[in-house]
């Protein structure tokens, strides 16, 4: 009986991170209309003129999805991306980020020539 029940933990924990990516990686489409928010501190294809908010376009998916859902959670602090992201369900937070991810980022690698 204990071995089915920790059968069943391990399963159940090794199968979270699948889930997760069948999710999907978010609607693009959706994401720039979800962005209008973002647009006022992270510019309204996340390549922001301000430098005190970051730049977000062209960054990984994973990492924003990630970073949104450390803000949702606290786990991540900052007041006004908390109070932002508290309000984002998972496919908000899956189409934001496959959004801003596409964008062409102002940010380049120095050419080492």
């Amino acid at each position: 009986m204990k071995t089915t029940a920790f059968i069943t933990l391990i399963a159940t924990f090794l199968a979270a991170p699948i889930a997760a990516h069948a999710a999907g990686p978010g609607d693009a489409v959706a994401g720039q209309e979800k962005a209008q928010t973002c647009a006022a501190c992270h510019g309204a294809d996340g390549n922001s003129e301000n430098p005190i908010y970051p730049i977000i376009a062209g960054q990984y998916r994973d990492y924003l999805v990630q970073a949104l859902r450390d803000y949702r959670s606290g786990a991540r602090n900052n007041a006004i991306m908390r109070g932002f992201a508290t309000a984002l369900s998972d496919e908000d937070i899956l189409d934001l980020s496959a959004y801003f991810a596409q964008q062409e980022s102002v940010l380049k690698t120095p050419d080492p020539e």
